[in-house]
């Protein structure tokens, strides 16, 4: 496993969430091997991995929904087996469904989860308001739930899982089954609310863009195993992927030209777009001046040169293919 040491003592003694080799099995399958991991306090740690890679077996082992065949786990400094209705009456879950009452309103709605909380009617008025202004359901508020959309669902959900202001969030697949501009406007909010309310968070998601955008840290598993962990930066780094270049140019390129930008120390791929682009991996930016003095003379006329740093999809698949 690659395991960026980002994470000192110090964090760890800090973190709100603590596996240590955990293995689960069922009916004598492994899903879990030998797996540790932490989430430190304010932390949002994305769960990446394909269906079968044990994501939902680890939260619901965290939930002591489940007893660990070996290996120790403490959640805000408590087990799970013997202390699960404490974590969960402490943390808040979000699954793929929204796990609403539909013929209820949003209020009704908020003012049932909030009780079973031990909420007060006062408390549930004051947070619930605040929250359905945050996610843009305040003028929504008093109709029912089956007359809203399915990103609107979810964002109500996220309010009721954070009404009773737990430190620790699970969030399965926040944006499961969303279209895309209802996805990107959970994210949006999702992402704003995580910078105002630094909250420990567990996202266990296929969405990469997801993960990108929210989480400070990613696990990446397969077949009960995490492969991965560590930061974006970290991962990007330890797989030596660099930068993407796209160099747009106004006249045609020519083989010489791809030739000449191949073969240039640096540049570990060269892709030709169409007739006027070029799409390079370079190792470092250092490397983009002398790449486009070579250009220029073979005669190229650049019009726009575009450095992105590689995604988390291009540090996934580049870790299936070292698996």
């Amino acid at each position: 496993m690659f395991h960026v040491k980002q994470l000192e003592l110090l964090k760890i003694m800090e973190s709100i969430v603590s596996i240590e080799g955990v293995s689960f099995g069922y009916h004598g399958s492994l899903a879990l091997d030998e797996v540790s991991f932490h989430v430190g306090s304010g932390e949002v740690v994305g769960l990446l991995g394909p269906n079968g890679a044990g994501k939902t077996t680890s939260v619901r082992l965290l939930n002591g929904l489940l007893k660990p065949d070996q290996g120790s786990i403490r959640v805000m400094g408590l087990d799970p087996v013997e202390h699960g209705d404490q974590i969960r009456k402490q943390s808040g879950v979000l699954t793929e469904i929204a796990a609403l009452y539909e013929r209820l309103t949003a209020w009704q709605n908020l003012m049932f989860f909030g009780g079973l909380h031990g909420l007060s009617d006062s408390q549930i008025r004051e947070r619930g308001t605040e929250l359905l202004h945050f996610f843009d359901l305040a003028d929504r508020a008093d109709e029912r739930v089956d007359s809203y959309s399915k990103g609107m669902r979810q964002r109500l959900a996220l309010v009721r899982v954070l009404l009773h202001q737990p430190p620790l969030l699970y969030l399965d697949e926040p944006t499961s089954g969303l279209d895309p501009e209802a996805s990107k406007k959970v994210i949006d909010l999702m992402l704003e609310f995580r910078q105002r309310d630094h909250r420990s968070m567990l996202i266990c998601t296929h969405n990469l863009t997801v993960a990108e955008k929210l989480c400070d840290r990613l696990l990446i598993m397969r077949k009960g195993h995490i492969l991965a962990d560590g930061s974006l930066d970290a991962l990007r780094a330890h797989f030596g992927l660099g930068l993407q270049v796209d160099i747009r140019l106004q006249n045609l390129l020519t083989a010489p030209m791809v030739a000449a930008v191949s073969q240039h120390a640096g540049v570990t791929q060269a892709v030709q777009g169409d007739a006027h682009t070029l799409q390079l991996d370079v190792t470092e930016e250092a490397v983009i001046p002398s790449l486009l003095e070579t250009l220029m003379a073979q005669k190229a006329l650049i019009v726009s040169v575009v450095p992105m740093e590689k995604s988390l999809e291009d540090v996934y698949l580049a870790l299936q293919e070292e698996e």
